[in-house]
């Protein structure tokens, strides 16, 4: 049985930091894409940073690039995402999605894609 909880989340000025965390339990298909998405009211959910356990290799979506780092534990049985220079725009709800496509191929952003989810984490971003 597949879990993934997210934490870290909260409450931050523009131009804030925040690192969220997954934790995987019951998952070990390194070789399957994981990421993070967002959600913000009204609008769908988005790609913003995914990740290939086995090798590191990383994707992000180019409203993050430069901002936002995606990394994993040694064990690769936690995700994280390091958030930097924050705007209202970031804000939303960040979920943390694995079993993706085997090796990341294809729209590593479609949320389709992913077999497991968790609950998510609220971010806010005031200006």
């Amino acid at each position: 049985h597949v879990q993934l909880m997210e934490s870290g989340g909260g409450s931050v000025q523009r131009g804030g930091s925040l690192r969220l965390s997954c934790a995987a339990s019951g998952y070990d298909y390194k070789a399957y894409c994981m990421g993070w998405f967002r959600q913000a009211p009204g609008r769908e959910r988005e790609g913003v940073a995914t990740i290939l356990p086995t090798v590191g290799s990383t994707w992000y979506a180019d409203s993050v690039k430069g901002r936002f780092t995606i990394s994993q534990d040694n064990a690769g049985n936690t995700l994280y995402l390091q958030m930097a220079s924050l705007k209202p725009e970031d804000t939303a709800m960040y979920y943390c999605a694995a079993g993706g496509t085997l090796f990341c191929e294809g729209d590593v952003f479609t949320a389709n894609k992913y077999n497991h989810w968790g609950q998510g984490t609220q971010v806010t971003v005031s200006s």
